[in-house]
């Protein structure tokens, strides 16, 4: 749905809005406005993540000398749960803005620990989160990837 809070089109990608997330977007846009703090609840389950990307990203798209927003979660679900929520977001914006530089841009990068995204089968099974980490700079350190260049150059050549 897209829909004018206050003079702001806000872009919200679900075909129904409770009234406790019109209520949390209001509030959070007179703080934006104000350039000032606020401090938002609401209950599980109410769509505070949706309520929140669709409110700023819907500000910074109206005003582009807003600065970034920064969402930090407590677990790697919770991340991916927001990075899904975005990407919902992103897609049912592209129907209004297209696709494309400057239509529709929105930078979302997930940070987690290398103990969460390790790949490698045998250091991911290390155990503790500092023997991932020594693990992972054993296989992915400049010197190490330099090292491993050079020996297939010289096999190469």
């Amino acid at each position: 749905m897209k829909f004018n809070l206050e003079g702001l089109t806000v872009y919200f990608p679900y075909e129904y809005i409770y009234p406790e997330q019109y209520r949390y977007m209001l509030e959070l846009k007179r703080a934006l406005d104000a350039r000032g703090h606020c401090l938002l609840e609401m209950p599980t389950g109410t769509g505070k993540t949706i309520t929140l990307l669709s409110l700023i990203t819907s500000y910074q798209l109206a005003h582009k000398e807003v600065g970034k927003l920064i969402y930090c979660t407590r677990t790697v679900p919770e991340m991916e749960k927001v990075l899904a929520e975005l990407a919902e977001l992103i897609e049912y914006r592209s129907k209004y803005l297209g696709r494309g530089p400057g239509a529709n841009e929105i930078l979302a990068l997930g940070l987690s620990s290398r103990k969460n995204l390790c790949i490698h089968p045998r250091v991911a099974e290390e155990g503790s989160r500092e023997s991932v980490d020594a693990g992972c700079r054993r296989l992915t350190a400049a010197w190490v990837r330099e090292r491993a260049a050079e020996r297939r150059n010289a096999a190469a050549g």
